[in-house]
């Protein structure tokens, strides 16, 4: 699936979350497990957020207009928001649920079939998981990465269901299921702050990780010593857009055409080194002591 493009792994993702929500539906009626249920709701999100996803890839797979110079690619940001939202609404459902329960506790009914049941849906979403995280990663994309970290989330919320259902059957206390769901809730409300926190810094206009702005001061550092010099440098980080700019300081005895092509030249590099880049030149006279003024060299 290498060549597969972004919203294709989003309806893989739905696709994968329309057949786990009939599983995990079907096991909670034969066994009436609130843990079951919330299982269920989960997957409800799951589904919600695939939809969201495709969307959000669709709009920033698209070019840069004359009201959008810069792109769609913040749109990623957006579904990664939802669904942070809807992971916190799900968890909330889940906990209101499980606390009627746990004043009423009810006898579970056809444990081995339902446990069956669930565990196909988990297997189904830990293979869809594998596949989106290292999408995600290869695509740089938050919306892939978001959606696979949730689905992690969905697997191992889900083993813990299986097993507190396992314990319910084994020891007959029926008040470990709701209180199972209870957790499930907290483990999942954690994972909705993480992603929230991720889309807020992406939509503050983050700054490259240390690593690829290191990739970018290597590039100068190899022209510094020719007479030349760089400051004002900025990055930013936009979906999977990575955006630079920064001042260029050259001798005044330079042609416009010397200094446009080095320019150039230099842009080239950056973009080799941080493949996918967008790179912005602005070309000033290094014997401008305006120029020297502006903030030294630092990356502030």
């Amino acid at each position: 699936m290498a060549g597969r493009s972004p919203r294709s792994y989003a309806l893989l993702s739905a696709v994968a979350a329309l057949a786990t929500i009939g599983l995990k539906t079907l096991a909670w009626r034969l066994t009436g497990s609130v843990g079951l249920l919330s299982d269920a709701l989960e997957s409800g999100v799951n589904l919600v957020s695939a939809l969201a996803a495709f969307w959000a890839l669709t709009l920033a797979a698209r070019p840069a207009d004359r009201l959008h110079h810069f792109g769609y690619s913040k749109a990623e940001y957006f579904s990664s928001g939802l669904e942070s939202a809807l992971i916190v609404v799900a968890a909330v459902g889940i906990a209101v649920t499980a606390g009627e329960r746990l004043l009423h506790p009810q006898p579970l009914e056809q444990v081995n079939l339902g446990l069956i049941v669930s565990l196909a849906a988990t297997a189904i979403n830990a293979a869809v998981a594998r596949i989106l995280l290292r999408a995600g990663r290869r695509l740089d994309s938050i919306t892939l990465r978001a959606d696979a970290h949730h689905l992690l989330t969905d697997v191992w919320t889900s083993v813990g269901v299986v097993v507190g259902i396992a314990l319910v059957k084994i020891t007959g206390l029926s008040v470990l299921d709701p209180l199972i769901a209870i957790a499930v809730a907290l483990n999942i409300v954690g994972t909705g702050w993480r992603l929230l926190r991720e889309t807020a810094a992406g939509l503050l206009d983050r700054s490259l990780p240390p690593e690829e702005e290191a990739a970018v001061e290597a590039v100068l550092a190899r022209h510094r010593g020719e007479g030349i010099a760089f400051h004002a440098l900025r990055t930013r980080l936009a979906g999977a857009r990575r955006f630079v700019s920064l001042h260029v300081l050259v001798p005044g005895v330079w042609s416009v055409k010397d200094g446009h092509d080095f320019c150039e030249r230099l842009e080239g590099e950056i973009t080799a080194a941080l493949p996918g880049s967008h790179v912005f030149t602005h070309l000033e006279p290094i014997e401008d002591p305006v120029a020297w003024s502006d903030q030294g060299f630092s990356w502030e």
